[in-house]
């Protein structure tokens, strides 16, 4: 599945622990660069995917690892990356994690300084929803990385973390105290952070996403990854295509001539066009059969509950961003090529295509329950790719990296890793998480 490219990463033997890893996006993006990984996930069927598509991983809650099986993990790992689960601060869901900022920023300062882990794990209990305390668990695992006998006390080289915008002030939390204060036992680290718009880097949907790379002292400052691709600029595509209306009865697939991509007015900045819907889905491969185009999707996004204010968007535009709600995206086509401006209703984006408009590869093996919430909830493999390429200093992906279809394990891999994951060969056991 993959190969180890032609240079020398910063480390002599790059090893990603991936917290928080869901169906593998981040590992995923090592494989392709050849970097292994071992990934922590709670949700069973996020760990069956996993398991299909050949990852290695532990179904086990992440908090649980680090307070009573810490010296079990591989103390060669020297790359911590995450993405902490972001409901509680997403700006679809309720903001508790927003209302609790500064009070997360006070825990921070707390682990920084050495105060017991199960004084601040008593107090975390007060927060309104406590999934808003696992974005502490990054430092934490950081911290406990210098007082684990069994890696010699040796603290991670690479830290690599992404969460929606607004975690971008705890990141920015995190380079202070990582930079200025130093964790528990001296270790300092050069940060970067900021806010990211992935299809800049060749994803075909739009997603911003606060990252944050540090690189332990000595290794040399980190950058983030450079841009290959154009911003997407809704205001300025409706500008100079009229807008596209939302579908009615016997709607038009477009209000205005669309241009394709790279016509239209030049930009002599290097970037190549964004990737769009049409890049990703027309072609067959695998054992995707090539999505007919034109067409255009139907989302709920900015409607306020008004039909005819539901986001559209057509297939030379990248999607709006991928999440659980992937499935309910009503794609409109043309009837066809004696009424090419006439549309009617097709068929509905399959987790295959979902996953493509991620950026996973053709054919991987969504399995188990909620595949639809597994492919939003994931982080979009080639942007991951270009996190891991930065951080490592690795040459940066091509999106052609991931449109290589996917092969699953064999079922003797995958019984081989469930019984690690899991503790048996097709079962869960008393190990793992229970969905309560």
């Amino acid at each position: 599945m993959t190969s180890t490219p032609p240079h020398q990463s910063i480390l002599d033997k790059p090893f990603v622990l991936d917290l928080f890893a869901g169906p593998g996006g981040l590992d995923v993006a090592g494989h392709r660069l050849g970097v292994p990984s071992l990934g922590i996930e709670w949700d069973k069927s996020a760990c069956l995917t996993r398991y299909a598509a050949g990852l290695d991983t532990l179904h086990a809650d992440v908090s649980a690892v680090r307070r009573e099986s810490f010296e079990s993990l591989p103390p060669e790992i020297n790359v911590l990356a995450g993405g902490p689960p972001c409901q509680t601060y997403s700006v679809a869901g309720k903001g508790t994690g927003r209302k609790a900022l500064e009070e997360v920023k006070k825990f921070i300062d707390r682990l920084m300084a050495g105060d017991s882990d199960e004084e601040i794990d008593k107090e975390l209990q007060n927060l309104s929803d406590p999934r808003t305390a696992l974005v502490l668990e990054p430092l934490r695992y950081a911290i406990q990385a210098t007082r684990s006998p069994n890696r010699g006390h040796r603290p991670y080289d690479v830290i690599v973390l992404e969460q929606v915008p607004a975690v971008r002030a705890l990141w920015d939390r995190y380079a202070e105290v990582l930079q200025e204060i130093g964790l528990p036992d001296g270790t300092t680290y050069k940060v970067v952070v900021d806010v990211l718009a992935t299809e800049t880097y060749g994803v075909p949907q739009t997603r911003s996403r606060a990252v944050l790379i540090a690189r332990r002292e000595g290794l040399g400052a980190p950058s983030l990854p450079e841009a290959t691709h154009r911003a997407y600029e809704a205001r300025e595509w409706n500008r100079r295509n009229g807008g596209v209306a939302a579908p009615t009865n016997q709607p038009t697939l477009y209000d205005a001539e669309v241009p394709e991509p790279g016509e239209g007015p030049a930009e002599d900045d290097g970037l190549e066009h964004w990737t769009s819907m049409g890049d990703a889905l027309a072609e067959p491969v695998g054992t995707h059969p090539g999505r007919r185009t034109p067409f255009l999707i139907r989302s709920n996004y900015g409607s306020s509950g008004i039909p005819g204010r539901r986001g559209v968007r057509t297939d030379r535009q990248p999607a709006t961003t991928v999440t659980g709600r992937i499935s309910r995206f009503v794609v409109f086509e043309s009837v066809g090529d004696r009424h090419p401006d006439v549309v009617c209703e097709g068929p509905r984006f399959s987790m295959n295509e979902a996953g493509m408009l991620q950026s996973f590869p053709p054919d991987y093996p969504w399995s188990g329950k909620a595949q639809a919430q597994q492919v939003g909830n994931a982080v979009p493999p080639l942007f991951g790719a270009h996190l891991l390429s930065a951080a490592l200093g690795l040459p940066a992906p091509t999106p052609a990296t991931m449109r290589k279809p996917w092969v699953p394990a064999t079922e003797e891999q995958r019984a081989k890793l469930r019984s690690h994951g899991c503790g048996t060969a097709d079962d869960c056991t008393a190990r793992c998480p229970r969905p309560e």
